[in-house]
């Protein structure tokens, strides 16, 4: 039987975006269009759903695998000619979850068939860590498979692409259908193989990247067909591609990949060697040591913005004008003194980047990984390189670049899954058009979040933390302790050491051995200390006798510039109805104080002194959650810029739709 009408399973489904952002009265139409969605009573309908697939389970646990096959086989010609209802949806999903059983020996629960209806019509799934986001997927992504036009499970890292394409390719196989990953190391026919397949596993930077190649490779002729002419014509022109097109797309860590990643574009570029701005970026590295804050320049410690005052500017023109060269035009000599600036002022070593092998190499700030294969832009890169007096590299040329938000809107069909995207609804359906449904979780969750605990001082904040450690691991609870940087985690692993407890740390320096790390650290007493959590796709199982201690036991030494990321940390306690607790210990030093609040913080560290003693209050959480908010906004600002900016330099440079 189908459960609802086709008009409300149409108005179900997420609208198709737009290529550019509406303005005026199309946007005050569009936010209230967005807010009716948002009303809607999804879950609800998704966990009626689910029962119904429930329900078939007598009818295909009964078949013998040949009947079974042969019934996958039949869903796939019915998905392929287009035949499909929300009825035949129900008995696929159901067939699906049968498979998973009888090949991996799990059968997804009510709520992940719920999470993978809402996938299917293409929303945003929200669900806890450990709720098993991976199976969920296979739902989706094998019905995907049938409609014969190709589907992207895109993932965070190589790693699990690998990861769960191997896991999930029985699956699929029984169900008739081929699945490959995609990792950096592939050349292009294996790539062109992979993408062939009627499942692919990749990362984001990895797809987007071979978008951008196949869009270089195309040259004159931008579009598809055009291209297939040349080919029947020339005999030349597509055998160099590697993508098929952009159907169908799930994305693992959704608010990860669409939101957090979204800031900054994806680029191709080439060489383009140049000696005298080489020597530039080096004198400006010398000249900004002379420039003092406040009398030279202002900081905006928001937006990290410096401006120089008129004392500066004449500073600078005294400066520049025996260096000749580059330095004679004011204008430049300004973009150059202020990215010299900028460098020693906004980037640090151990927090925003590392050096490896004598190369600044960027650390996400999300997930705490190391980004090798990118470069800040505008020569803030070389900026840093002459800063630390390592071998400053030219800028190259663009060859092509698109953000990633441009790039997920060219999707026929769009989805995705994470633990956190409540805190982005908004801003999911202004860019995507994609309504974010909560799924509830398998068992109720149980863990407990004291209140922030709040110090004047790091310094204190650290020696606070230290102190709990010591406590919880004197119980034989297992600790994961989450930092915002490289440099914060090192520190803290050097107080742990001198206090001689063991632990296990986990950076963007030591990254080789992560998901081992992450699995165990629900062994009994152990101690890890990791940066940012988000992404990590590795679930933390307690080992035997942890639950009856209390569980996992997550401490945050700061709060971060968004709430979702928060709450991928503290998600990481409590997960499948597993006890555990999650508190964070916060400082009126930290950074999401010092640069959203900046005028706000000095005053509350003289209200209330300089003490080691906790400081927590109601007036000061207040102080902690309005600083959040601020940046979020502001994050949001700057995710939206760049998206105008692609639609800027679309239309400025007469590029097509989907030729960035």
């Amino acid at each position: 039987m189908t459960l609802i009408p086709s008009t409300t399973w149409r108005m179900l489904t997420a609208r198709k975006v737009t290529h550019e952002l509406p303005k005026g009265i199309d946007a005050a139409w569009d936010m209230v269009t967005g807010f009716g969605m948002r009303r809607m009573r999804r879950r609800e309908t998704f966990l009626e759903r689910a029962k119904l697939v429930l329900a078939l389970e007598p009818k295909y646990s009964g078949l013998a695998d040949p009947n079974l096959r042969a019934a996958a086989h039949e869903m796939k010609d019915i998905f392929r000619t287009g035949r499909d209802t929300p009825d035949i949806l129900h008995h696929a999903m159901a067939i699906v979850r049968e498979v998973a059983w009888r090949q991996l020996g799990m059968r997804p629960y009510h709520v992940q068939v719920a999470g993978a209806l809402a996938l299917e019509a293409g929303c945003i799934a929200e669900m806890a860590t450990g709720e098993g986001k991976t199976l969920t997927a296979t739902m989706p992504a094998t019905i995907g498979g049938w409609r014969g036009r190709g589907c992207h499970v895109i993932t965070v890292n190589d790693y699990l692409a690998r990861r769960d394409a191997e896991w999930n390719a029985k699956i699929y196989k029984f169900c008739g259908l081929s699945v490959a990953p995609i990792d950096a190391e592939m050349k292009p026919p294996e790539r062109r193989n992979a993408y062939a397949a009627d499942i692919t596993y990749c990362t984001n930077k990895e797809v987007c990247a071979d978008f951008l190649r196949d869009r270089l490779t195309l040259g004159r002729m931008k579009d598809l067909p055009s291209a297939l002419l040349r080919k029947i014509l020339f005999g030349a022109g597509t055998d160099r591609l590697v993508m098929r097109g952009l159907h169908y797309a799930i994305v693992d860590e959704a608010d990860s990949v669409l939101i957090d990643e979204a800031v900054t574009p994806l680029i191709i570029s080439g060489d383009a060697p140049n000696n005298e701005q080489v020597d530039a970026y080096q004198q400006a590295a010398t000249l900004a040591v002379e420039f003092q804050p406040f009398l030279d320049y202002t900081v905006e410690q928001r937006y990290r913005e410096i401006t120089l005052t008129e004392k500066g500017e004449d500073k600078l023109d005294a400066l520049a004008t025996p260096l000749g060269g580059i330095w004679i035009g004011a204008r430049r000599a300004e973009e150059l003194i202020i990215q010299g600036i900028t460098a020693r002022t906004f980037y640090q070593l151990g927090k925003q980047y590392v050096i490896d092998d004598g190369k600044v190499v960027i650390v996400d700030e999300f997930t705490g990984r190391l980004m090798p294969d990118r470069t800040w832009r505008e020569g803030l890169h070389q900026a840093i390189e002459a800063k630390e007096k390592l071998k400053v590299n030219p800028p190259k040329d663009t060859y092509a670049r698109v953000s990633f938000q441009r790039f997920f809107r060219l999707y026929r069909k769009l989805c995705g899954m994470t633990g956190t995207a409540t805190e982005a609804t908004r801003e999911l359906w202004q860019i995507y058009h994609m309504p974010v449904v909560v799924i509830p979780t398998h068992k109720p969750c149980i863990r407990t979040n004291p209140p922030d605990r709040i110090f004047t001082t790091e310094t204190y904040k650290y020696a606070a933390i230290v102190a709990e450690i010591e406590r919880v691991h004197a119980l034989g609870q297992p600790l994961l302790v989450g930092t915002r940087s490289v440099r914060a985690s090192e520190y803290l692993s050097e107080l742990l050491k001198a206090r001689g407890l063991p632990h296990q740390v986990l950076n963007a320096v030591r990254h080789a051995e992560e998901a081992q790390i992450v699995a165990g650290a629900g062994a009994m007493a152990k101690i890890t200390v990791a940066t940012n959590m988000a992404g990590r796709g590795t679930d933390i199982k307690l080992a035997r006798g942890v639950a009856e201690l209390g569980g996992l036991h997550v401490i945050a030494c700061e709060r971060h510039e968004s709430q979702r990321i928060d709450r991928q940390l503290f998600g990481r306690a409590g997960r499948q109805g597993d006890p555990g607790i999650a508190q964070a210990f916060i400082s009126l030093e930290d950074e999401l104080l010092t640069r959203h609040a900046p005028r706000l913080a000095p005053l509350a560290k003289r209200r209330y002194g300089d003490g080691p003693g906790d400081i927590t209050s109601p007036l000061l959480h207040n102080l902690f959650e309005r600083a959040q908010k601020r940046a979020q906004r502001t994050a949001l600002q700057q995710r939206k810029g760049v998206l105008r900016n692609d639609d800027w330099l679309d239309e400025s440079l007469g590029f097509a739709g989907s030729e960035t």
